[in-house]
């Protein structure tokens, strides 16, 4: 094969960008024209042409979201016929630049194996040049190809740096065996949470873990323990089976990404029962409504079986949401119940209110309520009241609580 010779620039809306002269600043001095064919001096296969157009497509949104990533960025937005945003301190911002073409975006979505005419929407992965790899959310919006860019990070905060309960973590990621709840809305920092409790078991334990994700948000570099990270459609085709075959993987600690269906629970109940630790998410709202959930991913015939391992197995619950700090930044606040003694009966009967009371009491430094920690951390100038209030499942409970009535 001979050597092939083409254009930097092929399309004006697919142009070399750079964030430090503004995104979309093509280094072409030509006036761009519509749809500008790809030149060819030299192709002696006629069909490496549209192979190019594609690679060179592919390579610029790879090269946008390099620099923007390396510019501080942590979220970069792309949609056809729309200039590209980026996200930076919670702020959306346009850097500048020309609309992206829908060749631009199908190359991409072809490069994340999406097909841009029947996929609707997908989550993957995807590394770009010098090895960072990427979480993508590819979905349409007004029929327009769209995608979030989010770097995959491989620092991990440690729990103190991120405000979790660290003695209660650390006693629960050295269990032996049983099931770690971390639950939350999206965007709330569960998967941050699990990743410091695990990179913590990394640095202090030897133990086989496996992780199965969707996508894989952390990369673990392997230091006491030993990872088996695996990524839904890259490396398995579903959470269930993914979960099936860890059992025989010799794991010591398996983290699933999320509690998402009937199988994917009792699947996770039946590995901690067999002397695995199973750390998971789920997306809800306190330690209550977690409890609610998973006993309504069962059939009522079911559920009655599900409580009883549930009891026997869970080892606790933390349920957390992200809230603006007075001084700038954000808060990260919980609540959680450790599962002993007579909370056992209560989930076995699923008896929800005496729960809830348990963990208001603040009795137990090993269960605390959202009010609770609220209400602490206003007394000690963390929250705005107006905004702890906001937050609070119940205002009339922080407003007691704030005046010292229990």
């Amino acid at each position: 094969m001979g050597n092939v010779f083409f254009r930097r620039v092929i399309h004006k809306s697919c142009k070399e960008y750079s964030l430090t002269e503004g995104i979309g600043n093509t280094k072409s001095n030509e006036s761009p024209r519509k749809n500008p064919p790809l030149i060819l001096l030299a192709c002696p296969e006629p069909q490496l042409s549209l192979y190019w157009v594609k690679e060179l497509m592919h390579e610029t949104i790879d090269k946008l979201a390099d620099e923007a990533f390396q510019a501080g960025a942590t979220d970069l937005f792309l949609c056809e016929d729309q200039v590209p945003r980026i996200r930076v301190h919670n702020d959306i911002q346009v850097p500048g630049g020309s609309a992206l073409s829908r060749e631009c975006m199908a190359s991409f979505w072809s490069a994340c194996h999406a097909d841009p005419e029947t996929t609707l929407e997908k989550d993957t992965s995807h590394v770009i040049s010098g090895g960072r790899r990427l979480r993508v959310n590819l979905y349409k919006s007004l029929g327009l190809l769209s995608a979030v860019l989010r770097p995959i990070k491989d620092v991990i905060p440690s729990m103190t740096e991120l405000g979790l309960p660290e003695a209660l973590l650390t006693n629960w990621a050295s269990r032996q065996s049983g099931l770690i709840l971390i639950t939350g809305p999206t965007g709330s920092g569960k998967s941050t949470t699990l990743a410091s409790a695990l990179q913590w078991v990394n640095e202090n334990q030897a133990r086989h873990i496996v992780t199965i994700e969707d996508p894989i948000e952390y990369l673990f570099w392997n230091k006491l323990s030993y990872f088996s990270q695996r990524e839904l459609h890259a490396d398995t085709a579903s959470f269930a089976s993914a979960l099936r075959s860890s059992l025989r993987q010799s794991p010591d600690i398996i983290l699933l990404g999320e509690i998402r269906d009937e199988e994917t629970a009792k699947i996770s109940l039946q590995a901690a029962e067999t002397g695995h630790l199973v750390l998971a998410t789920l997306h809800s709202s306190s330690v209550a409504d977690s409890l609610e959930r998973l006993a309504n991913l069962f059939d009522h015939d079911k559920r009655e079986s599900l409580l009883k391992l549930l009891a026997q197995h869970l080892v606790g619950i933390m349920s957390q949401q992200l809230i603006p700090r007075k001084d700038g930044g954000l808060l990260l606040a919980v609540e959680h119940l450790q599962n002993e003694a007579v909370t056992r009966a209560w989930i076995r009967e699923n008896n929800l209110p005496e729960i809830s009371d348990h963990i208001n009491r603040g009795d137990n430094p090993a269960n605390c309520s959202f009010v609770r920690f609220l209400v602490a951390a206003t007394q000690q100038g963390y929250l705005d009241k107006n905004i702890a209030r906001r937050s609070a499942p119940n205002a009339q409970d922080f407003d007691r609580l704030l005046r010292g009535i229990t």
